[in-house]
């Protein structure tokens, strides 16, 4: 289509300082008359084209020229680019074709104020791949079957249809509907193993949002209260929201933590700089837990 011809030629020239008509019909596999019709096109919606004769000449652009009209403005061709810029640094799309184009369009807004990197420490090109597998499944909605390891350690066979891929909490997870638990599911990347792409279709639709409560993974959680030493100061920083420092350097600190097993690891995971003080319950339970561990230590 011609719109798309002219909308390339533009780019070309944003791009170049200068091309000659032979190699815009080249390019396009169209003929030098139609080049020059869709040059006259162009300069006549505004556009400032222009050619130039003998060496070192051709079809060119005002210099300094950008696209500005149009109905983003500055501050949203930045968010633009820095949202692309940020779906690259998860290294898992190819998006430096989009991000080069649009730079050329919007005239190299500014979108250097942010860098992200997603990727993890290791075993980050099996992640990639199993990403790029599972957004293509998702793009031609076809079904996946993988094999996945539970929390509980426990190997099952899932086949699901792929809805969303999600970041929380420091990792990737797919969101689907499970064929076999006949519900929606989260499940984390990198427990997912084997991952074939099926030849079955489906037609479910994903939802807009997924993370618009508190409880998106349907656990119980229950209110902690913890007393860390000052050389837990940096995670207190980091992972709290409610905390009081103490005169001693130490602090009192409180989370929403989800109900389970994992509870005693995160506890475990502060060491000897943590004391588990509410709930009472849950406390007991940690000292239980630590005194098994003391026996088999003392042996």
């Amino acid at each position: 289509m011609q719109i798309n011809r002219l909308f390339e030629i533009v780019y070309i020239l944003l791009d170049k300082k200068a091309v000659t008509a032979k190699e815009l019909a080249s390019h396009l596999e169209v003929s030098t008359r139609t080049i020059y019709r869709d040059i006259e096109t162009l300069s006549s919606s505004g556009i400032p084209v222009y050619m130039t004769k003998g060496k070192g000449g051709g079809v060119s652009l005002l210099p300094n020229f950008v696209l500005n009209k149009t109905i983003l403005t500055e501050s949203e061709k930045a968010d633009i680019l820095s949202s692309l810029k940020a779906v690259k640094s998860v290294n898992f799309g190819e998006t430096d074709t989009a991000i080069n184009k649009l730079s050329s369009l919007f005239g190299e807004s500014n979108s250097d104020w942010i860098e992200i990197d997603f990727s993890t420490w290791s075993n980050a090109e099996k992640e990639k791949e199993s990403f790029n597998n599972i957004k293509n499944a998702i793009l031609h909605m076809q079904i996946i079957s993988f094999s996945y390891a539970s929390g509980k350690g426990e190997n099952t066979q899932r086949k699901v249809e792929p809805l969303k891929l999600c970041y929380k909490g420091s990792s990737w997870y797919l969101y689907g509907y499970c064929t076999s638990k006949c519900d929606y599911r989260f499940f984390k990347l990198r427990r997912m193993k084997n991952i074939c792409i099926l030849e079955e279709t489906f037609n479910r639709k994903p939802p807009k949002h997924i993370f618009n409560n508190k409880n998106t993974f349907k656990e119980e959680f229950i209110n902690l209260k913890l007393k860390l030493s000052s050389k837990m100061a940096f995670r207190v920083y980091d992972e709290f929201e409610i905390y009081t420092k103490l005169e001693d350097g130490s602090f009192i600190a409180e989370i929403a933590f989800p109900k389970g097993e994992w509870l005693f690891y995160y506890i475990s995971s502060f060491g000897e700089h943590c004391e588990l003080l509410e709930p009472v319950e849950e406390r007991e339970k940690v000292k239980e837990k630590l005194e098994l561990m003391l026996t088999r230590y003392s042996k």
